[in-house]
């Protein structure tokens, strides 16, 4: 299960390893974190060839993962909260102590949320709080998470593999949806690595949660095997929510599709930029 932990609002993705029921973390985004380098992966090469020990060790606390990234889940160096405090002894950084204060509370966190899933959901709310987002967006919001959720358990129930199988059934929805693929939805609104649906604004998480939704409605009814057979069902689902929305546009004489985002305007707050609306 991959996730994105924040410290000091800067985003680190993660790894949940239910084998050893541990947190492993991507190096690069800790570096960039630590050392705020434009090029983490060269300052790992530079750090690594000046501590020959910590290069020796290598292999011993860094493990090749599958992460989500815009591309898809690839695999990217991580390490665990052990690894970690190694590699940051060869990082001088104002940030090391907090850091690793951080770092000590990451693992316990996710065994109370375990305990009680509430939590993550509680967490989850509150770090878009932090982030600047009105509570009306964050309850919308919530409840695509869920939606989600919902669909992808049914996906893996019926034979759908992870990562890329997920991505191209994702992308059917949304282009029945939308009419763009996320990677195209994305372009509109400027995006790169940010995750698509933290900068959508209502009407676009609405009509996205509608074509999830309908997906799942109608795999539960057709119970579709594998990934083909959902594949036309995604389209389906999708196309549910694409004459919805183009009903309402044509009724409203806007496009719901819009260039608005979440990106932050200055460092210290995230406020929603008023694009125009794609027409």
């Amino acid at each position: 299960m991959s996730n994105i932990k924040l410290f000091e609002s800067k985003r680190i993705r993660t790894v949940w390893n239910n084998t050893d029921q541990k947190w492993y973390f991507v190096i690069a985004d800790v570096v960039q974190v630590l050392t705020d380098t434009a090029n983490p992966t060269d300052y790992i090469k530079k750090m690594r060839k000046r501590d020959e020990l910590l290069s020796q060790g290598w292999g011993q606390f860094v493990t090749p993962l599958a992460v989500d990234t815009p591309g898809g889940k690839q695999k990217l160096n991580c390490a665990n909260a052990q690894g970690l405090l190694r590699i940051i002894q060869s990082i001088p950084s104002p940030k090391a102590e907090p850091f690793k204060l951080w770092l000590a509370q990451v693992g316990p966190d996710r065994l109370d949320e375990i305990e009680n899933p509430e939590l993550a959901t509680q967490r989850t709310r509150e770090l878009y709080k932090l982030k600047g987002y009105p509570d009306d967006w964050i309850e919308k919001r919530m409840r695509s998470i869920a939606i989600r959720e919902e669909l992808t358990d049914e996906w893996n129930t019926r034979g759908v593999k992870e990562q890329i199988e997920y991505a191209i059934l994702t992308a059917e929805i949304s282009k029945a949806t939308f009419g763009l693929t996320p990677a195209e939805y994305k372009k509109v609104k400027g995006l790169k690595s940010q995750n698509l649906r933290d900068h959508m604004n209502d009407l676009e998480l609405i009509f996205s949660m509608l074509g999830e939704a309908s997906t799942t409605a109608i795999v539960k009814t057709k119970n579709p095997k594998g990934f083909i057979d959902n594949k036309i069902v995604a389209k389906q689902g999708g196309s549910v929510a694409g004459r919805a929305r183009r009903d309402l546009e044509t009724k409203t004489g806007r496009k719901v599709v819009s260039s608005e985002n979440y990106l932050p305007e200055s460092k210290k707050n995230k406020q929603l930029n008023k694009g125009k609306s794609k027409m």
